[in-house]
């Protein structure tokens, strides 16, 4: 209980240690948040509706951003697609850095053989373009949504498995783990309670990067056509079944871009808050 009421203090202590840009985007970024989750509930057009309005229409009390190419609310879009942008890139950056993390643990626990063959796996896999093994991927399986998760996840894993393992490697020499290594402690138990506890704000760190990097990518892909089908839209794609609005500047265009770029400014600007409060507190 009392854990329970020291929560919000601790939340509090957080944001405030942060600087000035870090609020501002852990504000955004938190915002774009809960719209993925309760955008649908508070959209004011459902995701079948047809447009009643005129197309590329600029924005009205009834259509506060205006409306698509087919006169449909392009609000009620937006708040619908961030379950797509943010939902997809979340689930594909969790699985590629959970993956990741827990491959480079056991290359360097286990070490030998199995170090070496993970090691070359991950190698091959970042030297390819990464756009275009993921066009490669969804070209061979679709572009269903399990295949746009991982998609993205095998795309970003082998960089978060070199991150992981270059810290997981100087943990590995530290004093405390040799105690443990000496004290007959199993591999196991040196990965999980003396290695990973150590990694997790580096690793948080680099999952922000990465979750900013899915959204542009997946982005990508439904801008060419190859994401989120319709009638499902994400972002990407509408900006692309939008593009025709360009000419007459057309809100329409204009506002799913807006919603990609405060995304992904507001989650950098946080990470990089949480990197200049990491140094300061190692500093002090």
């Amino acid at each position: 209980m009392t854990t329970f009421l020291n929560f919000p203090r601790s939340c509090a202590r957080f944001f405030l240690s942060l600087s000035l840009a870090g609020r501002i985007g852990l504000g955004i970024s938190v915002f774009w948040i809960l719209i993925a989750i309760f955008g649908a509930w508070i959209a004011p057009y459902g995701a079948l509706d047809f447009g009643d309005g005129p197309i590329f229409g600029s924005w009205t009390a009834a259509h506060p951003l205006g409306t698509d190419f087919l006169g449909r609310d392009l609000l009620s879009r937006i708040l619908l697609g961030a379950r797509y942008s943010i939902g997809l890139a979340l689930v594909a950056t969790l699985l590629a850095s959970v993956c990741g993390t827990l491959l480079a643990l056991l290359s360097v626990v286990i070490g030998g053989w199995l170090d070496e063959g993970i090691s070359r796996v991950m190698d091959s896999l970042l030297i390819l373009p990464s756009k275009i093994l993921a066009l490669l991927m969804v070209a061979i399986y679709g572009s269903s949504l399990p295949v746009l998760i991982l998609t993205a996840a095998v795309v970003y894993m082998p960089g978060a498995y070199r991150i992981a393992r270059s810290q997981a490697l100087g943990l590995n020499e530290m004093e405390y783990v040799t105690v443990s290594r000496l004290n007959g402690e199993s591999k196991m138990y040196i990965a999980c309670r003396d290695i990973l506890p150590n990694m997790i704000h580096p690793m948080m760190a680099d999952f922000g990067l990465r979750f900013v990097y899915n959204v542009l990518m997946l982005s990508g892909l439904s801008f060419l056509g190859l994401g989120v089908q319709p009638p499902n839209a994400d972002w990407g794609s509408l900006v692309r079944e939008n593009l025709s609005g360009l000419a007459s500047g057309a809100p329409a265009v204009l506002m799913p871009a807006v919603a990609i770029a405060t995304l992904t400014i507001g989650a950098n600007l946080f990470i990089d808050s949480l990197a200049i409060r990491k140094r300061s507190r190692a500093g002090s």
